[in-house]
């Protein structure tokens, strides 16, 4: 059964993640066209970003991390969880 993990992508540095920026974007795009990525984005203050994967393991997420362009050229680090999404009941 497949679950989802949330990849944390915190900034190393932002010349090298300015510079790797384009190869990252394009290893996303793949990812996201092997049904394997959900959803991606930046954080607005700078501090990095957030991948969020649909895999059968941790392993096979550490897999795909670890060959980020991003991670490759020591542009940002990572963290990995899983993630138990709930539905929020909201009321407005």
């Amino acid at each position: 059964m497949k679950k989802l993990y949330v990849v944390f992508l915190p900034m190393l540095d932002a010349e090298k993640s300015a510079e790797h920026r384009q190869a990252h974007l394009d290893y996303l795009e793949r990812k996201y066209n092997e049904g394997v990525l959900t959803a991606y984005g930046r954080f607005v203050d700078g501090w990095g970003g957030m991948l969020v994967y649909e895999a059968e393991s941790e392993e096979e997420v550490k897999a795909w991390a670890v060959n980020d362009p991003y991670i490759v050229h020591n542009a940002r680090t990572y963290e990995i969880h899983e993630w138990a999404v709930a539905k929020a009941n909201l009321q407005r």
